[in-house]
């Protein structure tokens, strides 16, 4: 029985993966469901549409660089499994919120103008639910697993999550919108009820008063964690990784409507193939590494992704908008010329991008002590949202500026370089640290 198969079979480990699965898929039916609906049935412009989805992306990201450090403080002095239970249900009350907003959405008229607000407030609000989960999910893997486990454990919750993201945004770009109001209710609930059955996961050290001068606590937590090199390396190298996925998932809706001539089917389809691929990407770096948490791959990984996302770039340029009137369904998309190549630019973006990161996120649960874990993910956090939030403002401001959707798929590619310099020292500071 492989190490992937006995977790899947696991107590310690199912509970908690199906609970991060449901929650992955309900951000990310919620979040695409509004942005889809806003982008394709209320605005009519493309820098309207880029800049709604670049501030959706942006307030969703926020409460990670707010609130990370409270998060970590919590999740390593308290009862990881308790406050799993406590996030959860407040997942349902801001989905009913969100729900509700959606729901005035499809009313349509003067509702949908109010609905907006509705419908960002939830989704900073799930922001929020998830700046405190997130620190949990890769914390308490060491604490329930062996050793030799993480990295599989890790490689599964990434897979996953992906594959949520996946099942999320095909149900966003598939279903009506009113549908999608009660779905994520729903999805809360089941996710609450998943959630009680993670077993209790006590702190490692002593309850501490906590800090709550969010900039004290940010700042300390920052320097604390960056005291390893390699952890220091790990968290950059992952925060320009969210960055440039930051900028694709935001450029995404508003191209394939403008520049492609395609459905919100497509667009969503375009977010499917990513998912997808980052879970083969996932997995794959698991399988090559043979469980051993290394850097070796990471740079020429991220070097893959760069080369994919100019060849996106490339067929983006080249495509001809559809001569029709109306946009393409995802049947008439799939038989044009350059969708081929397209999906495949796209698909290797992806895998590239899942065999970079999850080596990463490794490194950061298994080269500290286990008391120092989650406060270890929580600095991750703010520093990826960080960079996020200023890959969301530099988003906005191209837009405003004129500039052309597809030529910010360049400025993706650019990080690719400093991501790859990164991993690189990342993999010489790990050779270092190997005993003589």
């Amino acid at each position: 029985m492989t190490t992937t198969t006995h977790l899947l079979r696991s107590r310690r480990f199912v509970p908690l993966f199906v609970t991060q699965l449901l929650g992955a898929f309900n951000d990310n039916l919620y979040k695409n469901a509004m942005v889809l609906f806003v982008v394709y049935s209320i605005y009519n412009s493309q820098e309207a549409e880029a800049q709604f989805s670049a501030i959706a992306s942006g307030l969703f990201i926020l409460p990670f660089f707010l609130l990370s450090a409270l998060a970590g403080q919590l999740a390593d002095m308290r009862d990881k499994a308790a406050i799993i239970r406590i996030v959860k249900f407040c997942e349902i009350l801001i989905m009913i919120v969100g729900g509700g907003g959606l729901f005035l959405a499809w009313q349509g008229g003067a509702l949908a103008e109010f609905s907006i607000p509705l419908m960002l407030a939830a989704l900073f609000a799930m922001g929020v639910h998830s700046t405190f989960f997130g620190p949990i999910k890769y914390a308490i893997l060491p604490q329930h697993l062996h050793r030799d486990e993480v990295l599989a454990g890790t490689g599964l919750v990434e897979a996953g999550t992906y594959i949520a993201i996946l099942f999320g945004t095909i149900l966003a770009g598939w279903i009506a919108v009113e549908w999608a109001a009660v779905a994520v209710v729903l999805t809360a609930v089941v996710g609450y009820i998943s959630g009680r059955q993670v077993p209790p996961a006590p702190p490692v050290i002593a309850a501490e008063p906590l800090d709550w001068n969010l900039w004290r606590s940010s700042r300390q937590l920052i320097r604390k964690t960056m005291d390893d090199r390699r952890v220091f390396l790990a968290i950059l190298a992952i925060s320009f990784f969210w960055t440039i996925g930051a900028v694709l998932f935001i450029q995404f809706p508003p191209l394939a409507k403008n520049v492609l001539t395609a459905s919100k089917e497509v667009a969503s389809l375009f977010l499917v193939i990513f998912s997808i691929g980052v879970a083969i990407g996932s997995v794959s770096i698991n399988a090559l590494l043979k469980g051993t948490v290394s850097a070796r791959y990471s740079p020429v990984s991220v070097i893959a992704m760069g080369v994919f996302v100019v060849a996106f770039y490339f067929v983006c340029r080249s495509w001809v908008p559809h001569p029709e009137d109306g946009l393409m369904d995802v049947g008439t998309f799939v038989v044009q010329p350059l969708a081929v190549p397209l999906l495949l630019s796209l698909l290797g973006i992806a895998v590239a991008g899942g065999m970079f990161v999850v080596p990463l996120y490794a490194f950061l649960t298994t080269f500290v002590e286990k008391s120092q874990t989650a406060r270890t993910i929580a600095a991750n956090n703010i520093v990826n949202s960080g960079a996020m939030v200023v890959g969301s403002l530099l988003a906005i401001g191209l837009s405003m500026a004129g500039v052309d959707v597809t030529d910010q798929l360049l400025l993706s590619a650019a990080m690719c370089l400093v991501s790859a310099w990164l991993g690189r020292l990342l993999f010489k500071s790990e050779l270092k640290a190997l005993p003589a």
